[in-house]
């Protein structure tokens, strides 16, 4: 059973919708209506609440703001990023998706009441819906997409990080070995401007600790006047000459307690606590004693430390940052001059590390190349398979996957992922954009979509006509694997054939009409009857008779949706 969909969409005020709310349910929901009535609206919202990218155009004339509100029925893997990114409910089984944007193009993005950002939003709705538009043909012509396509077969995405951890760290000394190294007239101009900031820097003590003492002395020094007399008058209180001081009442407190005592032993718990606290005085009172012993007003120090003070924030400022920051700014200074000073030892480390690291990467790429082998293996033959029901009796896919060793490593290995297609039985496969027509293209990309919406981890697949150049028999397959998804996703699909139309569990139809100088779209869930009757105009366009509605209530009764 499925246990992360789409529960239900509000949208107001969007594009050329005023308000509609829906409810939806799992397996495969069709959605229809007349060319421009506003089909992709629904599909535009979901996109734009998910984190797609928003513009004043998508406000509906005469409105201030277009609001969008979904609400996700998750599983354990979204709840767990939910509390991960601090943006969980307890106990929670759904959760809500808002969008608004604003007539000046402004948008803002909640997801359980709370503002993120639309980087975030995207990140989140990347894992509940997947979105194949109308064009997404076009965009299997590119050869990273292709090896995207490839890899996201693959369950366990192990390998695969493996080789972006690599690819990274090579990158990383590859950055070290350019920055130490350059041209020798760079490498000479950087050495004498680290020799000068250093030796700058070397007048300093730059330690946490002696930052931290020379600011501590400063608040002392500056505050000397003040804390002698504050001190002094504390001394003065504890312990007076005269009879009227704190140690003097605490003498007598005691000596009466400890009179009385004899006759209440309960008076003994609080003779003992005076004692510890006539301790305590004592000792409070010779260390503020020696404290003003020690207290001096000096003035030239404190000139020479609001010095040193001034020298240092006037550092800091030099460098751009601020005066806590200056020790391990000197360190990292100190660092890269030692590194220059010892150009050539550092540099043949630095091309050591690099030649180890490179070896590394490469034995990560070949076991990602082997993957990349068994996976292209069997996807051609799962996409041949798909494209013989789809019309192309005789084609076939072939996945090539070649090995660049020379090539320059890259985050994704050092593959060239290329799909190559034979229209025709007998005929040597080529290069997609050599040999597929749009509605070849079309039937080849619904077939690998299907494949790949079964190994997604994504509950809700939304297709978007790409059933385009498709019709008759070939139809009717796309409408049964699309059936066939819908058993184990919940899937929406936008189409204009009948054929697909008749293949859905629930219908929705969108329509537009026209009212007092507005347009306005409205969505509605068919019945039985309706829906024969949304089939037949399908069928049959303008003049609907009766022989269209049987058909359609023949392809209805056939796919046992009514």
């Amino acid at each position: 059973m499925i246990n992360a969909v789409l529960l239900s969409l509000l949208i107001k005020n969007f594009a050329i919708v005023e308000q509609s709310e829906l409810q939806l349910n799992t397996g495969l929901t069709i959605i229809t209506g007349e060319t421009g009535a506003g089909k992709s609206i629904l599909i535009d919202a979901l996109g734009l609440v998910l984190g797609e990218r928003a513009d004043s155009s998508v406000v509906r004339q005469g409105s201030d703001t277009a609001y969008i509100e979904a609400i996700f029925q998750i599983n354990t893997n979204s709840q767990q990023w939910l509390k991960k990114n601090n943006l969980s409910i307890e106990k929670q089984k759904t959760c809500r998706i808002t969008r608004t944007v604003t007539q000046n193009g402004r948008s803002k993005a909640t997801i359980n009441n709370r503002n993120v950002s639309v980087q975030t939003l995207r990140e989140f709705g990347g894992q509940l819906v997947d979105i194949h538009g109308q064009h997404a043909h076009q965009s299997l012509l590119k050869n990273d997409i292709q090896r995207q396509l490839l890899d996201d077969m693959v369950e366990d995405k192990t390998i695969l990080q493996e080789v972006a951890t690599c690819y990274e760290k090579w990158k990383d000394l590859q950055t070290a070995l350019t920055h130490l190294g350059g041209a020798t007239q760079d490498r000479e101009s950087r050495l004498a401007l680290l020799r000068y900031q250093v030796q700058e820097l070397e007048n300093f003590e730059l330690t946490p600790e002696a930052i931290k003492n020379i600011e501590e002395e400063h608040r002392r020094l500056a505050n000397a006047t003040q804390l002698l007399s504050q001190s002094q008058r504390a001394l003065a209180l504890l312990d007076a000459e005269d009879a009227d001081s704190t140690l003097s009442y605490l003498n007598q407190a005691s000596h009466e307690l400890e009179s009385a005592q004899h006759h209440d032993t309960q008076l003994s718990s609080v003779t003992n606590l005076l004692s510890n606290a006539m301790i305590q005085t004592q000792e409070a009172v010779g260390e503020l004693r020696h404290y003003l012993h020690t207290l001096e007003i000096d003035p030239a120090r404190l000139q020479w430390v609001e010095q040193q003070l001034a020298d240092l924030q006037d550092m800091a400022r030099k460098h751009k940052i601020k005066v806590p920051d200056l020790p391990n700014y000197y360190a990292k200074l100190k660092s890269q001059l030692d590194d220059l000073e010892n150009y050539e030892q550092r540099a043949q480390e630095l091309e050591a590390d690099l030649a180890k690291s490179l070896k590394i990467y490469q034995q990560a790429a070949e076991k990602l190349h082997q993957q990349r082998l068994d996976i292209a293996q069997t996807l051609s033959e799962q996409i041949t398979v798909n494209m013989r029901q789809l019309g192309m009796p005789g084609g076939y896919v072939v996945i090539s996957v070649t090995h660049q060793k020379e090539a320059v490593p890259s985050q994704v290995g050092i593959d060239n992922v290329e799909f190559l297609v034979s229209a025709n039985l007998g005929h040597v496969p080529k290069p997609l954009n050599r040999v597929a027509s749009g509605g070849e293209l079309s039937r080849i990309s619904l077939a690998i979509q299907v494949i790949v919406a079964q190994t997604s981890g994504v509950a809700t697949l939304v297709f978007d006509e790409v059933d385009v150049g498709i019709g008759g028999g070939v139809a009717e397959i796309v409408g049964k694997l699309l059936n066939q998804l819908g058993q184990q996703r919940q899937v929406l699909c936008i189409t204009h054939l009948p054929q697909v139309a008749a293949q859905g569990q629930q219908h929705l139809q969108v329509i537009k009409t026209m009212a007092e100088n507005s347009t306005h779209t409205q969505l509605h869930w068919l019945n039985n009857q309706q829906r024969i009757e949304e089939i037949a105009r399908m069928l049959g366009g303008l003049e609907i008779t009766a022989q269209t509605l049987a058909h359609a209530k023949e392809m209805l009764q056939r796919n046992y949706t009514i």
